[in-house]
């Protein structure tokens, strides 16, 4: 027992210092997006009506969106205001945009890049933990589901109601609840989670957040909560393929 008890404790270490190391790294270009968002898009379309590198500024909505440098279609949602991550308290203020349901409609610009139609059931969204993330501006990825992730999506389908569920997707486990469009558009799902969830409001930087299709039109909310013991840094992108192999 006692030997158990000293590799848990020296399992709990190696995490601990190389989560510290990672920290550590990107600390020096954690404020990357938010340097773009606030110093080139927002002031190029104010002084110039031209957003770029961004593709969109809403000042009315409070985002922009912006091609990320990774994946041939991914783009990014990111407010405008400084909002570190999905830990911040400006998320649970009904006041704040909807960033998801936003980013949900921003799906569009995967298809213009595309050149053609995509299926909603491509689609995935995903905010990664406070400790899943490099940036210290709250993204939303927007790109593509994994194909695996779709295949559980779609066998778990009849089962997904208004109650949330365990399941495990890919290595990980998520709790799982089905949301009608019309409530993705109404409650932000961060606000949905930290009145649903026992703990989350106080704890909001341990999840990380991804939206799917369902069959019938309605929304997978996933939510994965960090777990160092299991190596789970809480990062709801891994739900994504940025390659798109649902296209091919």
């Amino acid at each position: 027992m006692h030997g158990r008890k000293r590799l848990a404790i020296l399992l709990v270490g190696v995490i601990a210092a190389s989560a510290g190391a990672m920290a550590l790294y990107f600390n020096n270009n954690a404020d990357a997006l938010w340097k773009i968002v606030s110093q080139q898009c927002v002031v190029g379309e104010q002084q110039k009506h031209d957003p770029a590198p961004c593709s969109l500024v809403s000042e009315a909505d409070g985002y922009v969106v912006l091609k990320d440098r990774n994946g041939a279609l991914q783009f990014l949602l990111l407010p405008i205001a400084k909002i570190t991550g999905v830990e911040s308290r400006k998320l649970l203020s009904p006041a704040t945009p909807n960033f998801l349901s936003e980013a949900w409609r921003a799906r569009h610009f995967m298809e213009e890049r595309r050149g053609a139609a995509i299926n909603d059931r491509v689609y995935s969204l995903a905010v990664n933990s406070e400790w899943g993330r490099t940036q210290n501006q709250l993204h939303v990825h927007i790109s593509c589901l994994r194909a695996d992730i779709r295949q559980q999506l779609d066998a778990l389908d009849s089962t997904l109601n208004d109650q949330w569920q365990t399941y495990k997707l890919g290595k990980h486990d998520y709790i799982i609840r089905a949301i009608t469009r019309d409530e993705f558009k109404r409650t932000s799902p961060f606000i949905r989670i930290a009145s649903e969830l026992p703990g989350a409001r106080e704890n909001m930087g341990r999840y990380g957040v991804a939206i799917a299709a369902l069959k019938d039109g309605r929304r997978a909310l996933m939510v994965v909560e960090r777990n160092w013991l299991l190596l789970n840094r809480g990062s709801a992108e891994e739900l994504q393929d940025h390659n798109c192999a649902l296209l091919k």
